[in-house]
């Protein structure tokens, strides 16, 4: 394992991030090279950097960067899936039956005190 993802690893593993001038520390090794590995983890889109004092010194905190995840909880009802997504049909959402049993299925899951 690299010392790169040696220092993913345990930003990984700290909810709240982890300080910079605690991870040299952490890793056994000096500032200069904990800096260059943070630059490269950057670089590569992995982590996030903050600005933040760590007992009286600035520093940085620094995150594992999140990847977005699509959401997909408002194009469904209960089970079923939006008509309207992808649909090529040349209708009119006034008289579509699928777009109607959809939202029919909304209802229910509001009566139900789900929400969408």
């Amino acid at each position: 394992m690299s010392i790169e993802e040696t220092a993913l690893n345990v930003i990984r593993s700290q909810e709240s991030g982890v300080f910079q001038n605690q991870l040299w520390k952490m890793l056994d090794i000096d500032s200069r090279k904990c800096s260059r590995i943070i630059s490269k983890l950057l670089e590569d889109g992995l982590i996030i950097r903050e600005q933040a004092v760590s007992n009286g010194a600035r520093t940085y905190l620094l995150k594992v960067k999140e990847e977005k995840k699509p959401v997909f909880e408002l194009l469904m009802a209960g089970e079923v899936f939006s008509p309207c997504a992808g649909c090529r049909d040349a209708c009119q959402p006034e008289s579509c039956a699928k777009l109607t049993f959809w939202v029919m299925n909304l209802e229910k899951g509001e009566e139900q005190g789900e929400i969408y």
